[in-house]
């Protein structure tokens, strides 16, 4: 009787190389969310840059538009409320709108010599 490659007990092989570091995406995606860098984020989650870039880029993107996304939306809110400041800020940055400043002319002494 012959001894089949399946009929032997399976050893539990580890590859080679650093054993995989369980990283949650949730903490990831709130750390993007609040605009943490992506050096910021890898020393939290204890993993490097490389790491965030190779797995983790696409849910970096989204929870940094996510926080981009809620601050405008504070920003707004607080414009809304009557702040005047906020309101300032935001027709300079979405309306194009800028501060005119105005100085009276300048006018120089003319001597005029009859004679």
């Amino acid at each position: 009787m012959s001894t089949d490659a399946t009929d032997l007990p399976k050893k539990n092989h580890k590859g080679a190389g650093r054993p995989h570091k369980v990283i949650d995406p949730e903490l990831i995606r709130k750390l993007a969310k609040i605009q943490c860098t992506q050096e910021e984020i890898a020393a939290v989650c204890g993993c490097s840059v490389d790491t965030l870039d190779r797995n983790y880029a696409e849910i970096i993107k989204d929870g940094k538009e996510d926080g981009k996304a809620s601050l405008r939306r504070l920003q707004f809110k607080i414009a809304e409320s009557g702040n005047a400041s906020m309101s300032i800020f935001l027709g300079k940055v979405y309306l194009n709108q800028k501060d005119e400043s105005y100085s009276a002319p300048q006018y120089s002494q003319i001597i005029v010599e009859r004679g």
